[in-house]
């Protein structure tokens, strides 16, 4: 499976930039969700990389092949980058099968092929499976109704699963007649005939200058032949019964899509889109249209799916839940801008920033803002809720001092680039330009957010505390009361009042606490997070001493 390199991609319409200079690597077969709030520019980089939007500038590669280059004038069209897409949508044509439907794009497909010789190579794994004829004959004797009719239907679809063969095939070993008092002999009568049309068809072969290797495809000096041309129907109803055994839809190839649940449409969808074998996968939230229960259930099997097929799964989402469930990677964007490109536990417990941490996490990461300065030994004196004094200990060596140069350096670099970049012939001035994150410190009694400038220096930070190191104990340092109280049976989610401060906290184990009951809370763990309130960039990690 191929690797998809994205570098210094830009999209913009007019003055407004929906992707701004993105680089990104995503791994064979890895499976990588772009997250962020509506109108980030999410969709637009995965239309991108399908080539269903063309990128202002920039290069794209799939695998070793380039197919957008805006130097070189490469743009390479959707349907030859051998890419599949499953939308919010689904798209189904209510007037066809489940069948017609995933075989609808195969029957179109015309390209380069191995010539091969399908009936001679039926008629091989015939002769394999009638080897096992006593087996054969279960299946079909198990097919049998109440009135002792045979469902031809369902022994089809026992004979296609148990020996992923066509239903062609299929037809051919029912029509044989075996039961249980004839099998071995006239099972041995069939084997006798095909091996006989085998050998015709490889003599047949020698003739015209060709050979039939292992898997019956014509050769020439050992080199196999190739022609243009399409699909067989043996090759689409094995490529149908293939995807149609992963997503376990195989029973429903008759059914039209108004007779089947939003689950099992969805899996029609999938199936479709894996029909074509694409070594590349693009899905546009697509669990969206689905009930709570049945998304859960979806994104299981999307896992599965994942590493059954082993393509490379690119999945726009919203949803940070469904980001983190199912990625092994996940790329988070804001106005165009990728923030953190990461593994979902790492994005979650070592953001970049605040807008990263107050994104990802539900319940939502309880911000502090804190003031205070670094002592001695490394840790931080901090004064947080008004008149609470805390140090912070970091879990590493920090010097503040020299990380703030390090991040003038970093700003001083970047605000070169974007000199360096108004100079360039075409340069159009970016309108929704980068603005720090406005993250919301939760109160009982919120006053009205004027905007107004506030003086910041290095002596200001923000505090993160994910709710599952808020925890309610008999000897806490604080002490609060309790706002509201949400149970879900295996944990309550709690918000305390802490001098007119409110802090989200996750209880596991059927509690139950009363409004305005008086808690006494510990903030616990290694992983509490510090950030600058200067330029809302992430510090690091450490643990907090009341």
């Amino acid at each position: 499976m191929p690797k998809i390199v994205l570098s210094h991609i830009t999209k913009r319409w007019d003055k407004f930039y929906a992707v701004d200079d993105l680089n990104l690597v995503i791994d064979d077969n890895a499976f990588v969700t772009l997250l962020g709030p509506s109108g980030c520019g999410k969709t637009t980089t995965l239309r991108m990389i399908a080539g269903l939007e063309t990128p202002t500038e920039g290069k794209i590669t799939i695998g070793d092949r380039v197919v957008f280059d805006s130097e070189e004038g490469i743009n390479v069209p959707p349907n030859k980058r051998k890419v599949g897409f499953l939308f919010q949508n689904y798209a189904l044509w209510p007037n066809m099968t489940v069948y017609e439907n995933i075989s609808f794009g195969l029957t179109n497909i015309k390209e380069e092929k191995e010539k091969v010789d399908f009936e001679t190579r039926n008629n091989a794994k015939i002769c394999e499976i009638l080897q096992k004829s006593e087996e054969v004959v279960k299946l079909i004797e198990e097919s049998y109704d109440k009135k002792g009719q045979l469902d031809k239907d369902k022994a089809l679809l026992k004979l296609i699963d148990k020996y992923e063969i066509s239903q062609y095939t299929a037809n051919k070993i029912i029509g044989y007649g075996l039961t249980a008092e004839n099998n071995q002999q006239l099972a041995q009568k069939k084997i006798d005939e095909l091996h006989a049309l085998i050998q015709k068809a490889k003599d047949k072969a020698q003739k015209d200058g060709y050979t039939l290797n292992e898997k019956y495809v014509y050769c020439k000096d050992n080199q196999p032949i190739k022609e243009v041309r399409k699909l067989t129907k043996e090759e689409i109803d094995l490529a149908v019964r293939r995807v149609s055994r992963i997503v376990k839809i195989g029973m429903f190839m008759k059914r039209y899509p108004a007779e089947l649940s939003g689950g099992q449409q969805q899996r029609v969808a999938i199936a479709r889109t894996l029909a074509p074998e694409p070594t590349v996968l693009f899905m546009d939230e697509p669990l969206s249209n689905l009930d709570a229960k049945l998304r859960l259930e979806m994104r299981s099997e999307l896992q599965r799916l994942h590493l059954q097929t082993g393509s490379t799964f690119v999945y726009v989402t919203h949803d940070q839940m469904e980001a983190m469930t199912l990625a092994t990677k996940i790329c988070l964007i804001d106005n165009g801008i990728l923030q953190q490109y990461d593994a979902p536990l790492d994005v979650y417990s070592k953001p970049n920033n605040l807008f990263v941490a107050d994104f990802v996490g539900n319940p939502a990461i309880n911000f502090i803002e804190a003031k205070g300065k670094q002592r001695a030994d490394g840790g931080v004196e901090l004064t947080i809720l008004d008149n609470v004094k805390l140090n912070f200990r970091p879990n590493e060596q920090l010097d503040i001092a020299e990380w703030y140069k390090q991040q003038e350096e970093v700003d001083r670099k970047r605000s070169e680039n974007e000199s360096s970049k108004s100079l360039q012939k075409g340069y159009v001035e970016k309108s929704n330009k980068e603005v720090n994150f406005k993250y919301h410190i939760a109160k009982v009694e919120e006053t009205e957010d004027f905007d107004d400038e506030i003086s910041l220096n290095e002596d200001d930070f923000v505090v993160g505390i994910r709710p599952e190191f808020v925890r309610i104990t008999a000897n806490g340092k604080l002490s609060g009361d309790i706002y509201s109280s949400m149970p879900t049976g295996m944990e309550t989610t709690v918000r305390i009042n802490v001098n007119n401060y409110l802090l989200t906290g996750v209880m596991f184990g059927g509690l139950a606490y009363q409004l305005g009951q008086n808690v006494n809370v510990d903030i616990l763990g290694d992983k509490i997070m510090l950030f600058s309130r200067v330029n809302g960039r992430f510090i690091t990690l450490g643990q907090v001493e009341m």
